[in-house]
């Protein structure tokens, strides 16, 4: 079976990100909220899952567990896309604002995409 384009724009994303946090993980700092512990190593674990959620959507042997896997890790990443849209109240900075705003509903395409993939 082919992989939809909305499966391989999350797997490309996924491996963007992913690498994003393992080389530069300040990056992702900002995000995190207070209540998570041992900031670093999430961001850390979260970049090679991401890593991983992006290879195993590329295989079709893994690509339901990975699509599974992906509904999980949006999921999960999710309060830290809130911390930074609430964050960005704070600032002058328009253009942060928006983006940061607009980042949220982008969630949900992401969403569906790892369902179609989780469902085959």
């Amino acid at each position: 079976m082919a992989l939809p384009r909305s499966v391989k724009s999350l797997a490309l994303g996924f491996a963007v990100s992913g690498t994003v946090h393992l080389v530069k993980p300040e990056v992702y700092l900002p995000l995190m909220p207070a209540w998570v512990p041992a900031h670093r190593e999430v961001i850390l674990a979260s970049g090679v899952a991401e890593l991983a959620c992006a290879a195993g959507l590329a295989v079709p042997a893994t690509r339901r567990a990975a699509g599974w896997a992906s509904v999980l890790l949006l999921l999960g990443v999710y309060p830290g896309n809130i911390k930074m849209a609430t964050d960005s109240l704070k600032t002058k900075n328009t253009g942060l604002k928006v983006a940061s705003f607009a980042r949220l509903p982008m969630q949900l395409p992401m969403i569906r995409a790892a369902l179609r993939a989780a469902r085959g």
